[in-house]
């Protein structure tokens, strides 16, 4: 599903002017200089997901900027999102000026100017951008502009959510249908949309599926971090996130009709089956993976990871080629 190019595949002589256009079509008119024309590297990728679009960018270092002169020669209309995940940005856009680093996500609007530096790391300028067109965005531009050329963190809260959404995309959208692209799209535009209404304090004025459909994404982001957690159960995640079990209980049948104690064993399952897959866990005894995932009756778990994949935990490891060299497991998880 990507549309992929690289510079490798392009004289280096054109290298640098080959990629000056993959930006003006991928992104937008942007003037692009580098101190390292004679040997620039670059790599780039989109995806759609419906009324959105992924980008991926890998480049040498370079200073952009986009002027008055280039916005009225084309402008999509959107707000760009990146999230930076190699090298350094410093960024001057509506009044901001600021630096960035791996892990910061910045926002800017392609109708303002914009100058960009990217600096030199250990490694080449990477980023994953996601394009928010701005009729799809449920937020007043006035209260979008306050956020934009500034740091968004990811520390935590809903940026923590957004930048893990946006990076796992940018690692598995490929492996996905079409029709789940384009509700991969409307869950990145919900996700925005609720991470800048928190920052700008205008949740309310969200439209109450998206407050439903980022609730659910925070929820699941909340579990898949603490699946080790023996405490975690549908209480523990209600009270998380100031809602009542009942209320936690109707978002998921509503979302998909998985309950919430199904879906923790579900993600369990999974990361056990993960585990039992990796080489450098074959010496680990099946019940000790089990009960890091919070299974601690080595029969039970065998019977539960049966019912889900119609296999025995060792069969399964086996079948996965990391030989166990074990012998006698306790409790009949072979």
């Amino acid at each position: 599903m990507w549309i992929r190019a690289t510079a490798a595949a392009v004289p280096v002589a054109e290298r640098f002017e080959w990629f000056r256009d993959v930006v003006a079509s991928a992104l937008l008119p942007t003037a692009i200089m580098s101190e390292r024309r004679a040997d620039f590297h670059a790599e780039a990728s989109t995806i759609g997901l419906g009324a959105t679009q992924l980008s991926r960018f890998s480049h040498s270092p370079l200073h952009s900027r986009r002027t008055p002169a280039l916005i009225r020669r084309g402008d999509p209309e959107q707000y760009q999102l990146a999230l930076i995940t190699g090298g350094r940005w410093w960024m001057s856009h509506n009044g901001g000026d600021e630096e960035f680093g791996v892990g910061d996500m910045i926002l800017w609007d392609t109708s303002r100017p914009q100058e960009t530096v990217a600096h030199p790391g250990r490694g080449p300028n990477r980023s994953v951008i996601i394009h928010l067109p701005k009729d799809v965005l449920p937020l007043r531009s006035g209260r979008v502009d306050r956020l934009l050329g500034r740091r968004i963190a990811t520390d935590s809260g809903m940026g923590a959510v957004l930048a893990r959404f946006v990076a796992s995309l940018g690692e598995h959208a490929s492996a996905c249908a079409p029709h789940e692209l384009s509700g991969l799209g409307a869950a990145a535009v919900d996700l925005a949309a609720a991470c800048f209404a928190h920052r700008v304090d205008a949740y309310g004025e969200l439209p109450v599926e998206t407050r439903a459909r980022a609730l659910r994404e925070r929820i699941d982001a909340f579990i898949e971090h603490h699946l080790g957690d023996p405490q975690l159960t549908p209480g523990t995640v209600a009270a998380a996130h100031n809602i009542s079990v009942r209320g936690l209980h109707a978002l998921f049948r509503k979302e998909g009709g998985e309950s919430v104690a199904a879906s923790i064993r579900r993600r369990r399952l999974e990361r056990c089956r993960t585990d039992l897959s990796r080489p450098d866990l074959a010496a680990r005894p099946v019940h000790e993976i089990a009960a890091r995932w919070c299974f601690p009756n080595a029969p039970s778990f065998s019977r539960a990871f049966r019912e889900a994949y119609g296999i025995s935990p060792s069969e399964y490891r086996r079948v996965a080629g990391a030989p166990t060299g074990l012998r006698g497991e306790p409790g009949g998880s072979r």
